[in-house]
């Protein structure tokens, strides 16, 4: 397979880097491999399939258990997203759709017999209808779609030569975490005690939500999604006493009430005055954002004090961009278009805080490389058109020079920022 660059490489960084992959379904992984592959070209010096440490959860335990298996985010992107890899590596949407029939139907096998309890109960022991209606809820399924589909299809992708499914195997530290539905406490799969298990089996314990896949039985215990217990748990790199460690995390609140500036100058995405407006799905989904954006944001905050010696930079999406809030994830184009728009969204991020993050990582011997963040043709797919009049350039360079001011700027006290 021929080569994608010629150029030579720049020196190998030798700062300790890690990186954590916080979940979001098909939708995070598809943010996180167009992120990834931005900041690979806007960071030349870091190999991000050979950090020094990866930790991921839910959709994110998929991504940096291939990276950490020597895969690249542009091979991710190839697999993941354009379906042009190599066989063994290909991996189609259709994967996480696959009916988890067995669990369906020991739900319905016991249907019968809970309802004769229940008729029971209500009739001859004395229970409200509701409390023998609740005993019905036995038969309703923990998850609709098959967690063994999406663990053959990791196992058959790192059983490629040069991979491995076994924690202790690889050269570089890989946790995956999960909750342990019975307890309630966090599972660092690939931890010492915790590396037994096979890589494919933790990425479905990790990616696990309750109501979409069924919890997954691991040495007779029960496991569920990582994210219950928190967002990135980047801890587990801090631990390690890493120099630095990057974070992306593709779910945040949208915020429907900001001014149009952005939604201008983003290309005419769809407008939403009120999400209520959108009925209860769209309101379950601004809640859950919000619930788990609120604990990284308290998780960030506990990382400058507990570890100050550590800089943890962090990506995710725009709050103001509604394409990733409205996304469709599982049709073709929808893949190539949201991974084109993350990696698009990550490229003007990087330029808008240009300031703030050169400073950060010069620290660690690092650089951005402005004339690809500056290369308004570079695209992740191809046919990306870039800005064409020079009053267009013109307004996305004063878009990220006010957003840059708003990094830079420290907030105005309130006595202060009254008019005198």
């Amino acid at each position: 397979m021929p080569r994608r660059h010629t150029a030579p490489r720049p020196p190998a960084c030798t700062a300790r880097i890690g990186l954590a992959l916080a979940g979001g379904g098909p939708l995070g992984a598809i943010y996180e491999i167009g992120a990834l592959c931005a900041l690979q070209e806007a960071l030349p010096a870091v190999d991000f399939s050979d950090l020094s440490g990866y930790v991921g959860v839910s959709a994110g335990s998929f991504v940096a258990a291939a990276l950490a298996n020597g895969m690249t985010p542009r091979q991710l992107c190839s697999a993941f997203i354009e379906n042009n890899a190599r066989s063994e590596d290909l991996v189609q949407p259709s994967v996480f759709l696959r009916p988890a029939v067995a669990e369906l139907a020991r739900r319905a096998a016991a249907l019968p017999g809970l309802t004769g309890q229940a008729a029971y109960r209500y009739a001859f022991k004395g229970d409200s209808l509701l409390s023998a209606l609740e005993r019905l809820g036995r038969a309703l399924p923990t998850g609709v779609f098959s967690h063994a589909v999406v663990e053959a299809q990791v196992r058959r992708l790192l059983a490629v030569p040069g991979r491995s499914n076994d924690f202790r195997c690889l050269h570089h530290r890989l946790v995956l975490v999960a909750t342990d539905l019975d307890r309630g406490t966090r599972a660092p799969f690939g931890m010492p005690g915790w590396d037994h298990v096979p890589i494919s089996q933790a990425v479905a314990a990790s990616a696990a939500l309750p109501g979409l896949f069924p919890p997954v039985a691991i040495d007779g215990r029960w496991y569920v999604d990582g994210a219950l217990k928190k967002t990135l748990h980047a801890s587990v790199l801090l631990e390690m006493g890493l120099d630095l460690v990057l974070c992306l995390n593709p779910l945040v609140p949208f915020d429907a009430s900001h001014p149009a500036r952005h939604r201008v100058l983003a290309g005419g995405e769809e407008v939403i005055p009120h999400l209520v407006d959108g009925g209860l799905p769209v309101v379950l989904s601004q809640m859950f954002r919000t619930l788990i954006h609120s604990r990284l944001e308290l998780g960030m905050k506990g990382y400058e004090s507990s570890h100050p010696g550590t800089d943890v930079l962090l990506f995710e999406p725009d709050r103001r961009d509604p394409a990733m809030f409205l996304a469709n994830t599982f049709g073709y184009s929808q893949r190539r278009r949201l991974a084109e728009h993350a990696y698009q969204r990550t490229r003007a991020d990087l330029r808008s805080r240009r300031g703030v993050l050169q400073a950060q990582l010069r620290r660690h011997g690092l650089v951005l490389d402005d004339a690809v963040l500056d290369d308004t043709a570079r695209t992740l797919l191809g046919r990306h058109r870039p800005l064409r009049s020079r009053l267009a350039r013109t307004l996305r360079r004063l878009d990220e020079v006010l957003d840059d001011l708003e990094q830079a700027l420290p907030s105005l006290p309130a006595q202060d920022a009254q008019p005198r």
